[in-house]
């Protein structure tokens, strides 16, 4: 067996950060602090000339530099003897971003004027093909890989100006939605406490952009991956309808299950990175079904839906099968039912409980996923690619002990219940089907906009912990239906671990549940930055010689 594959967990191989030295003016110093900003501040900062792109890119680079891959040295917050770890978020960054910010700043001299996200680094999960950046999907047997072309949502981020920052570490081959761990960059840890696991797969994402390494970024979600990452970080996510988002160019988990989104501070941000994304794509079959079903499903602006009195007059319905019918954190509950008096307070009409009839019988026939003949489709369309099987990949022993069940499980010869192939997609599988019927039944009975939930029912786990109680609710009620969830930050537990509410609604219904979570995080301000990532001294403007990790 090879070396690697027989290596405890903990003995990760780290990937560095190319060094790169960048000479700044110092005329072109400018004082702006990236902490915890929002899209709409950054940009007026930029055309206002407090700032500058460059400026804006140079300070999240230096706060790369400083945070993610070394220990914290904070006055008044000393670290546990188990927390002295970095955070380790990232794996590559992008060399020409600080290009890219250059000529950011030459347009708005000349138009005085930004594109959507001009000016806005954004970070993206190590799964999308990032032209010009190597792209793994977690996993050593990728290493040196570089995708000749974006992956459809990038390439929708660069049209609206973005600068592609960096790419962000995730569970390898985004098996894992409890941790974020990969043989290509190691551990990464939750920023509000590094004994923590940030969740998974998109976890490098999740804990980037809390700490303030990045504007906002991608992170994919099969049946957890935006949401339970984003509830662990307190962060917004959300999770599109199955067909609104493109998933061309991503290394796929279960093809019929992904979907890409949007991870952010706030739900404005999340609003407007969903609006230059959404689109279609006539690569990605599912977008033609979903096309088929709800033609008008885009060129909607999703930041209008930003309304402070959303609330007003919806109903929500309490799925407390969640919470209340299965073991969870007593201080998650307590903040879940403290939420729930918050939206009745907003004016919404609460139906608690909320349940679906047929819910136990219908679950256990839902799961359906080829791993591998949906990475072979995506490396056959890679010529570059170093594998082209996952047999290959397995007999490399080029991956972590704690995702080799899945993998050989993968390759296995079928069970006689076995459900890998056909998969159809969600809008033809009848077992999802008939669970989606079955939950409308009984939201249209209740006469129900949306249902809530806690997203995870525990706090973040210990790091090495895979024995505890997890609590994620996200695998089921959104991934078999195909229908959009938001979760929102809703409080902390425990002193400092966030927790998240889920939104969820019936297909397309995104502009709706952005509403709804606007008003609940304009309401609560639940949200805070975590405390170990403070401003950098020289955080609001750029240093004379900088060096990237």
């Amino acid at each position: 067996m090879p070396a690697l594959h027989r290596a405890n967990c903990a003995a990760f191989l780290v990937l560095s950060v190319a060094s790169i030295s960048v000479a700044v003016p110092a005329q072109s110093r400018m004082e702006f602090n990236v902490v915890g900003a929002t899209i709409a501040e950054t940009q007026s900062a930029i055309l206002s000339g407090r700032t500058t792109c460059r400026a804006v890119v140079q300070a999240y680079l230096d706060r790369i530099r400083a945070y993610d891959q070394r220990v914290p040295a904070i006055s008044g917050h000393a670290l546990a003897a188990d927390q002295r770890y970095p955070l380790n978020a990232i794996v590559t960054l992008n060399p020409e971003a600080l290009a890219e910010a250059d000529a950011c700043d030459r347009a708005v001299r000349k138009t005085h004027k930004l594109p959507p996200l001009g000016g806005i680094a954004v970070l993206v999960k190590d799964n999308y093909d990032t032209a010009g950046l190597q792209t793994t999907g977690g996993s050593l047997a990728m290493k040196g890989f570089v995708p000749t072309q974006d992956a459809t949502m990038v390439a929708r981020l660069r049209a609206a100006g973005a600068i592609i920052l960096a790419k962000t570490n995730m569970a390898e081959w985004a098996f894992s939605p409890y941790l974020t761990a990969s043989s290509i960059a190691g551990i990464t840890r939750n920023p509000y406490d590094l004994s923590r696991v940030p969740a998974g797969s998109s976890g490098g994402t999740a804990a980037a952009v809390a700490a303030s390494l990045g504007e906002s970024g991608l992170g994919t979600d099969t049946g957890n991956s935006i949401r339970g990452p984003s509830s662990h970080n307190d962060l917004v996510g959300i999770r599109p309808t199955i067909g609104l988002t493109s998933r061309t160019g991503i290394i796929p988990l279960f093809t019929h299950n992904d979907v890409g989104g949007p991870m952010a501070r706030s739900v404005a941000d999340a609003a407007r990175l969903l609006t230059v994304l959404a689109g279609p794509d006539p690569a990605d079959p599912d977008l033609a079904a979903a096309a088929a079903v709800y033609p008008h499903a885009w060129g909607i602006d999703y930041t209008q839906a930003l309304n402070r009195h959303a609330l007003r007059g919806a109903r929500i319905g309490v799925f407390r099968q969640y919470f209340d019918t299965q073991r969870t954190d007593p201080e998650v509950k307590a903040v879940m039912e403290r939420a729930i008096v918050t939206l009745r307070g907003e004016g919404a009409t609460v139906v608690d409980p909320f349940t679906i009839p047929s819910y136990a019988a219908l679950v256990p026939s839902l799961w359906c996923g080829d791993f591998e003949g949906d990475l072979k489709h995506y490396l056959d369309l890679h010529p570059n690619a170093p594998y082209h099987s996952l047999r290959g990949i397995i007999a490399s022993g080029l991956y972590l002990p704690y995702i080799s069940d899945e993998m050989k499980a993968s390759i296995a010869p079928p069970a006689k219940d076995d459900r890998r192939s056909p998969c159809l997609d969600v809008y033809h599988d009848l077992a999802k089907v008939h669970f989606r019927d079955a939950l409308l039944a009984a939201m249209k009975a209740n006469h129900l906009d949306a249902i809530v939930y806690p997203t995870w029912s525990d706090p973040p786990r210990k790091v090495g912990d895979m024995s505890s109680p997890a609590g994620d609710n996200s695998q089921v009620l959104s991934p078999q239906t195909g229908f959009p969830a938001v979760t929102i930050p809703m409080g902390f537990t425990h002193d400092d671990l966030p927790a998240g509410m889920t939104l969820l609604g019936p297909a397309f219904s995104e502009a709706t549940l952005i509403g709804y979570a606007y008003d609940f995080e304009q309401t609560t301000h639940a949200r805070r930055d975590p405390p170990l990532y403070p401003a950098l001294a020289d955080d609001s403007r750029e240093s004379s010689t900088h060096r990237n990790p």
